[in-house]
């Protein structure tokens, strides 16, 4: 069934009974958005090894012994080397089938047993190091590095492996690190659980096995509403709303897939085509705006880029999606110039708070003085300045404090960095993959939450698909690419 036919049949549905035609985002059943985390009790103070041998369970412990003992059978069985591949993924299928049914503190008990009794052989680990270091620069070099490979795969990657056979495992597994991964910081014992996770999953959803698609109003209804659930940039408010992003001659969709997650949207990026570089998002969510011809498009706009699967943290596939989508859209549209976003900066407003004072003394002194007798204060002080933004609005476009936040965020997204790498999330994503900060935008996104990240503000990042390659080496060298305009926002002094 099609989005239109399913959308037209909860409308005669709702006519029937009484209720208004008007059409809702449908809700999510609860529990279904993906790795949304469960509360569970802290990890118990005994190790398991130490419950295993115990008769009686202890307070703040969810399995007894005896279930513990029959659970760590259950896993050990998945892996005996006596049976086949396909028995080990039916037996897995079975324990996945409790785990479904199991509290989040019993589920916290399946984890601890995976990270404490399924590591790799601590005294085989070291022979094989051993023997390599010693081999090292000799002819047998790559024999002991082949021994010492095999050392590192620990009986907890074979039994993850068990869970992939069946068909739902994929599912299982991803789910189960997406439960996992808040548990974390509480619980060191569960990080190479975690870590082989995402060794796995690294393979397992390499963009070679990935399959792009186009999403549009005619795909089934259960893909479009999974898209209204996992929005994470611009919420969609209505059926209409949606429509208008699948439907428009002048919107594409995109998602990457996996064969083992049908119809399931590992992530997906919302793109406008128009004809110059867009300065804000309102336009490009009006329902009522006239669409361009497609073909006379020069421009490709990634308005909406969004992640769908908690459990996939780690895994990197944005960048491949960006320049698939590219090469997708230059077949279809050859006039197709210039690719770029049209990007929150969901950091800037808290970085702004904690760095307002720092960026004072880089003020020149005729700023300094203007800024001054705006806030009542000379100098003015960090707390009288932020004061004095709450209302960005209200700002002219000489506005001495409108132009001091434009510098700050250009500072922001041009100079900060964190071990590395840009501060802000969505600058990581984008500068990593070889944009640059093109623009900044004032006004860009006036919604609350646009006001609540970044005062309103809002940016371009360039894909300049001739520079790719030279940016990132930038990036990695602590470097962020910026177009001359964002160069000229940067504070002179300091």
């Amino acid at each position: 069934m099609s989005a239109t036919e399913w959308f037209q049949a909860r409308l005669r549905s709702g006519e029937k009974s009484g209720e208004k035609s008007a059409a809702k985002v449908p809700v999510a059943p609860e529990g279904a958005a993906r790795g949304a985390p469960r509360t569970a009790a802290k990890p118990s103070m005994r190790s398991t090894a130490e419950r295993l041998q115990a008769t009686l369970r202890k307070a703040d412990e969810a399995l007894s012994p005896r279930a513990l003992r029959r659970v760590l059978m259950a896993l050990q069985a998945v892996i005996d080397p006596r049976v086949s591949e396909v028995e080990g993924g039916r037996r897995a299928h079975a324990i996945a089938r409790e785990y479904a049914a199991a509290t989040p503190e019993e589920r916290r008990d399946y984890w601890a047993l995976m990270s404490e009794h399924f590591a790799a052989d601590p005294h085989k680990l070291k022979s094989a190091r051993d023997q390599h270091q010693a081999a090292v620069g000799t002819p047998d070099e790559g024999q002991a590095e082949l021994r010492l490979r095999r050392a590192l795969v620990s009986p907890r990657m074979r039994l993850l492996q068990r869970f992939a056979v069946e068909p739902e495992g994929m599912r299982f597994l991803v789910d189960l690190r997406a439960e996992l991964l808040p548990f974390l910081k509480s619980d060191k014992r569960l990080i190479a659980l975690d870590a082989e996770l995402e060794h796995l999953f690294s393979t397992w959803f390499d963009v070679a096995f990935l399959e792009l698609r186009r999403i549009d109003w005619h795909s089934p209804a259960s893909l479009i509403e999974k898209l209204i659930r996992y929005e994470a940039v611009h919420d969609i408010k209505s059926w209409t709303d949606v429509k208008n992003r699948l439907d428009d001659s002048d919107r594409r969709c995109y998602g990457f897939f996996h064969p083992r997650l049908p119809n399931e949207p590992l992530i997906f990026v919302e793109v406008a085509l128009v004809d110059r570089i867009s300065d804000g998002i309102t336009p490009l969510l009006d329902e009522a705006a006239v669409p361009i011809q497609p073909a006379k498009a020069t421009t490709a706009i990634f308005y909406s880029i969004s992640n769908t699967q908690n459990g996939l943290r780690g895994v990197s596939f944005g960048d491949s999606l960006i320049k698939r989508v590219v090469e997708t859209l230059q077949e279809e549209l050859p006039r197709l110039k210039t690719f770029a976003t049209l990007s929150p900066i969901p950091g800037f407003r808290n970085w702004l708070a904690r760095n307002a004072a720092e960026l004072l003394p880089r003020l020149d002194e005729k700023r300094e003085a203007e800024l001054g007798r705006l806030v009542g204060s000379l100098p003015p002080t960090a707390e009288r300045l932020l004061a004095a933004v709450e209302a960005p609005a209200t700002l002219d476009a000489k506005s001495p404090l409108r132009q001091w936040l434009l510098q700050a965020a250009a500072e922001y997204l041009g100079h900060t960095l964190v071990d590395g790498t840009p501060a802000d999330p969505v600058a990581r994503f984008h500068l990593g993959n070889g944009a640059r900060v093109e623009r900044l935008n004032w006004a860009g996104d006036p919604s609350p939450k646009g006001l609540k990240q970044s005062y309103g503000l809002m940016v371009n990042y360039l894909y300049d698909l001739k520079r790719l390659d030279k940016h990132r080496a930038w990036i990695a060298e602590g470097k962020v690419a910026v177009s001359g305009d964002v160069e000229s926002l940067f504070f002179k002094k300091g």
